[in-house]
Parts: structure tokens; sequence; C-alpha cells
């Protein structure tokens, strides 16, 4: 009677809430009031596929539920914002039976990394995706190595775990199993035998704390790596990008399947590559998912165009407090190599708490902006004085910088003037400030 009450409650705080345009956790939180063992009572679908890490969940788990659902399954999904213990409830207890019968096929999840521990404490997910473990939101997070351990917590014998063999925090978490499968990418043209990121977080073995050597690195601690002291080492994958031709935009997996992007990003290209694993794991046949992912834009605004004045956009969605994340957006940007302007904006630093610690804006490798194709870059929003500060320890000339406090007046400044295109790095706090007053294509 408990649990068809509380799954009751939930289903009409959901219905109200949602017309109103809330209400994504509340249901989920009051259900869970009812009847806190509400989840681990309810009859799940054959495939639980759970995705976490600092970056690329919202995307992969969205690639993840469209390939799916072009094959006939019904998928059921978390939205974005609905990815802690509360949200996933509403998720769950939304779209089962008052009997507590999961309605779908597959259920494709995505966790906030550290509160995993305490969704999965009630339900096994079938199989487990780690993307990456990156330094992210110091104020909530503090370091890498720690929100290792909560989701470590969250595992279980139950899992088949899919993991990102290329990352040597991630890859621990596979350590002495033998239910994982591993993706990762080989050695590329644009990979390099030196860290070339403004710190180095592969500099030390995270099972033994010895000095970490590499092979190669595609990106600050991501490559092949090895510590010669107790032998970790980046695993052989199951799953592995063979070739990736950025410039052109079609990457290979496992020699045979050619995919297209629609977004020529490195960090596409992993959360393609979780997606690939998964599917794969979940019976779609691996031509299928190349098929189905090929040019496959995604609708979750990660990336959108945009016309400003006579210029055209790009909107690059890049976490405050999160330099990789940065970095790999700048990459993108230099790697497109046609003149620009870039527009970076930091006003509020978090959706979800109050923070003026932006010390995270000297672990962002802003060096790379000093290129000949970027011919202005401008600093806008309430942290543009501490942006400006930052780059006066580039090289960049600063006649080249402008910052703009105001993000109304700076949007109409640079409106006025002809770009050959425009590049626009935020995050989702500071999304609606900026997009809000372009054209939308």
């Amino acid at each position: 009677m408990r649990m068809f009450f509380a799954i009751f409650v939930c289903k009409l705080a959901y219905f109200f809430g949602h017309l109103i345009g809330r209400g994504s956790s509340l249901p989920g939180s009051i259900a869970l009031r009812i009847y806190p063992d509400v989840l681990s009572q309810i009859t799940l679908p054959e495939y639980v596929i759970a995705v976490t890490g600092s970056n690329g969940k919202t995307s992969t788990v969205e690639m993840i539920t469209h390939i799916l659902t072009s094959q006939g399954k019904k998928v059921v999904t978390n939205k974005e914002g609905s990815n802690l213990e509360a949200g996933i409830a509403s998720t769950l207890l939304y779209n089962c039976t008052f009997g507590g019968k999961m309605k779908a096929d597959a259920l494709v999840l995505e966790s906030d990394e550290r509160f995993a521990k305490l969704t999965f404490k009630h339900f096994a997910p079938t199989h487990y995706v780690v993307t990456n473990l990156y330094r992210d939101q110091l104020t909530r997070n503090a370091h890498p190595e720690w929100v290792y351990e909560y989701i470590k917590d969250s595992v279980s014998d139950k899992n088949t775990l899919i993991l990102n063999a290329d990352d040597p925090l991630v890859s621990l978490l596979g350590k002495d199993r033998e239910n994982v499968k591993w993706f990762g990418m080989d050695k590329q043209s644009f990979s390099t035998a030196e860290n070339t990121s403004v710190y180095d977080d592969g500099a030390f073995c995270p099972s033994c704390k010895s000095r970490m050597k590499y092979n190669y690195r595609h990106f600050n601690h991501i490559g092949e790596y090895y510590c010669e002291n107790c032998g970790h080492k980046k695993h052989e994958t199951e799953f592995t990008v063979t070739n990736a031709d950025l410039k052109n935009g079609i990457i290979t997996v496992n020699g045979k399947n050619h995919i297209k992007l629609s977004f020529k990003s490195i960090y596409n290209v992993y959360n393609i590559l979780a997606c690939y694993a998964a599917c794969s794991m979940a019976g779609v046949d691996e031509q299928t998912i190349s098929e189905e992912i090929s040019n496959y834009v995604l609708k979750n605004g990660r990336v959108v165009e945009y016309y400003l004045g006579v210029s055209d956009g790009t909107f690059l969605i890049s976490k405050h407090e999160n330099s990789v994340s940065y970095d790999q957006s700048i990459r993108y940007i230099i790697e497109q190599n046609e003149p620009c302007g870039v527009i970076i904006i930091v006003d509020a630093v978090s959706r979800r708490y109050s923070t003026g610690e932006i010390s995270w804006l000297w672990d962002i490798d802003f060096e790379r902006l000093n290129a000949e194709c970027v011919e202005h870059i401008y600093l806008l929003g309430s942290h543009a004085a501490d942006l400006e500060t930052r780059f006066s320890y580039t090289d960049i000339l600063p006649e080249k910088i402008t910052a703009m406090p105001d993000i109304d007046d700076a949007v109409e400044q640079i409106a006025a003037k002809k770009h050959n295109r425009l590049y626009t790095v935020t995050c989702f706090s500071d999304k609606a400030k900026f997009l809000s007053k372009v054209k939308i294509k």
C-alpha cells in the first residue's frame, strides 16, 4: 500500500508540476519521504544503463536514447537537471504502473557523480558508464580523486562497467574486475608526447602515487599511461577509435565502422565512443550504431548556431569551474582555423550555489587563443575584470582584448561590428543571458 501511495503522489505532483513548468525533482522527493525504499521495489526493464562522470553525461545519454529508440525500443530517461536521487526517483515512478513495473524496454539514466551512491543503493544498473574524471566545481567537488571515492561506492558486482580506459583515475574502477568493457582511442596525429595543459593531473599514478609515465596524450591526463611501480596502465580496449580525422570530421571505430561527426571535437568523439560501447552491450549491431550516430546533432543545447548582427556565430557550452571543458572549446575554435572573434562570459559561476571562487580561471589554457585566427576577444559578465587579469598573464596583445561587465551593452556593441565568425564560450548558468539576445539558426 505504501508503494502504491508513493507512486500515486509522485505521478500527481509530477503532472501538476509540469503544468506550471516546475517540479522535476519535487515529486520524487515527496515519494521518497512517503516510502524511502520505494525505488528498490520497482520492477526494472532488462537494460538499465547509467552514465556518470565529470563531463559528457547528458550528451552520452541523449545519444544512447536516440539509438535505442531508433531500434524500436521504448526508452525512459531522465532529463537534464534531474540527475540527483530525487530527480531519478521522479523519472522512475512517473513511468511505472501503480504496481511498480517500469513501462519500458530500457532505462537510460544520467547520474551526478557525487550522488550516484545514494541513487544506486536502491537498485543496480545493468550497465554503468563512467566517462571521465576532471577538476570540476572545486567548491562542491574538491579534487577528482575525492569524487572517485563517491563513484566507487556506487559500484556493485551486479554492474557491467563501461569505462574510459584512457583516463587513469576512471580505469581504477575496473581493477581486479572481470565484468568490465573498455573504450578508448589509439594514438592519433594530434596526440602529444608531453602534457600541453596548464596543469597535469596525470603526473602521478592514482593507485600508488608514484610518477606516472605516458606513451602519448590526447589532452591533459587522457592517453596511454603506465606506472612502473605498481603496474597500473591503460587497459586494452574492446571499443576503440582507431582513427580520428577531426579536420574532415570522420572517426573509425574498431578499424571498420566509420562515423561522421556533426561537431568535430575530441570531446564529442569520446561521448560517441561511450555511447557506442553502451549500445553494443545493449544488443545493437555496431554498423547500425555507426549509421544512426553519424552526423547526429545533439538536441541538448551544448552547441547552438546563431546570428548576431551580420555575423554568424557558434555557441559552445563549457562548464564554469571545469578547466578541461573550457580547454576543449578553445581547442575546437583554434582547430577551425578561420578568422573569428571569441566571446567569453563569466557572470554567475554556478546555478546551484553562490560563489565568487574563480581560481579555476587560472587552470584554463587561455594561451591557446594567442593564435592568428583569433582577431578579437570579448570578456563579458561580472567577472570580466577577473578574466582580464587572467589574460594579462598571457602573451595576447592587450589591444585584442575588450572587457565589458554589462552583457546587454556588450552584445549590442559586438553586434554592430562585422566578424567572419563569432564563438561564444560560457556555462549553463549564463547561457540564456546571451542566447536570449541573438537570433538562433
